[in-house]
């Protein structure tokens, strides 16, 4: 009797073991398997309700990082499209044509070729309550959090709409696993390389382009990154219409129902406006007033005057034109404040009651907030403040904010 309840109670253990050890096995399988099965899938009828993201989850992945080696090129074919200071033009158009070949973006290869089917391919197989634009021509690792905000911004807004971001850097494996988090989320972004030659193409830019292809045209001592993403954006609008905005905004309200609009940047006493802004554009397409702008660039083009194709241009153009169909928003649209205050906004040492007041105020009137990159991009967002109160609360990912 001893040993026939001894033998079962040894059989019994082995039997428990077994199982538990076939169990373990089998949730690592599944577990080593999901983690090498990532599927991206975009669904525009799954974004109601989103799931909300994991609070720990890293901003940009880690998984598939390119080799540093890719980084280097980008960092320094990018820095071949400045021009050395103090050049003659004669120098710097020479400079230019002796650089032509770091200009990625001004080629036409088989990549940037597919653009016209890539974006017709995505409008057709997507619902897209709104289309926007946005252009970045910098080095993939320049796209950091702050640009990453603006998108967060723009999707909690536009739950439905759709981004294209015009770039040959970020159209990339590197470009794909910053934006993971967003298309995780079932949101809808096409990163795609321009084709300039058809962008510019029956627009007046298309003389500018030969002519600087052709070292006709100096190209000026102020990036001609800028520059070229100042007409890249009309061209865009022109062709499939939509909004433009830059990369350093904070969107707070839908914007669906604006068209043909253009935000203020300041006014006077008697609430004329004095100066417009070109970070964000909303057109039809094939808007006479765009084809004014592409025009104007091509005519007066004036590298070496920072401002002077962008916001001054629109400025100059609506000036003189009086009779487009076009709506000129005050600068509590875009512009809430002007780029010499917009410290205030980053710091949370002001009055409390001032601060709680303004973001109120600002989530009442404004539909965004250009963040004016070029004074602030060194500035840390406080906690507190009323940037970080605003992305806290107008975020999708909401990670490392």
């Amino acid at each position: 009797m001893f040993n026939y309840y001894t033998k079962f109670k040894l059989f019994f253990f082995f039997y428990f073991a077994l199982i538990i050890s076939l169990i373990i096995l089998y949730d690592s399988l599944i577990a080593n398997i999901s983690s090498k099965s990532i599927v991206f899938q975009i669904n525009v009828n799954s974004l109601q309700p989103l799931k909300p993201p994991l609070a720990n989850r890293p901003l940009f992945s880690t998984k598939e990082e390119p080799s540093n080696e890719v980084y280097l090129k980008e960092e320094e074919d990018h820095a071949h499209l400045v021009p050395p200071y103090n050049l003659s033009q004669e120098e710097r158009i020479s400079w230019f044509k002796k650089n032509l070949a770091y200009f990625e973006i001004l080629k036409s290869t088989n990549i940037s070729r597919k653009f016209n089917d890539r974006v017709n391919e995505y409008f057709t197989s997507h619902y897209c309550s709104v289309q926007f634009f946005m252009t970045w021509i910098s080095p993939t690792k320049s796209f950091g959090k702050r640009e990453f905000f603006t998108l967060e911004s723009l999707f909690k807004a536009h739950p439905k709409g759709c981004l294209i971001i015009l770039s040959h850097t970020l159209d990339s494996p590197s470009g794909t696993m910053i934006f993971k988090p967003i298309v995780e989320l079932g949101y809808n972004i096409l990163v795609v390389t321009p084709d300039l030659y058809f962008l510019f193409e029956n627009t007046p830019s298309k003389s500018w382009f030969i002519d600087l292809k052709n070292g006709k045209k100096d190209p000026g001592k102020i990036p001609l990154a800028q520059n070229l993403s100042n007409l890249i954006r009309l061209a865009i609008l022109y062709k499939y219409g939509g909004v433009y905005l830059d990369t350093d905004f904070i969107i707070l309200k839908d914007i669906s129902r604006l068209r043909n609009s253009i935000g203020a940047q300041s006014v006077d006493r008697n609430g004329n406006w004095t100066r417009l802004n070109n970070a964000l554009l909303i057109f039809d397409k094939s808007h006479p007033l765009v084809y004014k702008f592409m025009e104007e660039f091509a005519l007066n083009f004036d590298g070496n005057r920072w401002g002077y194709n962008g916001p001054y241009l629109v400025s100059r153009v609506v000036e003189k034109v009086k009779d487009y169909n076009l709506s000129v928003l005050p600068p509590r649209a875009f512009y809430p404040m002007n780029w010499n205050r917009i410290k205030g906004f980053f710091n949370a040492k002001n009055d409390s009651r001032w601060i709680e007041a303004k973001v109120l105020e600002l989530n009442e009137k404004t539909y965004g907030i250009h963040l004016w990159n070029r004074q602030s991009k060194s500035m840390k967002i406080e906690q507190g403040s009323i940037i970080h109160r605003l992305i806290s609360t107008h975020c999708v990912v909401c990670s490392d904010i």
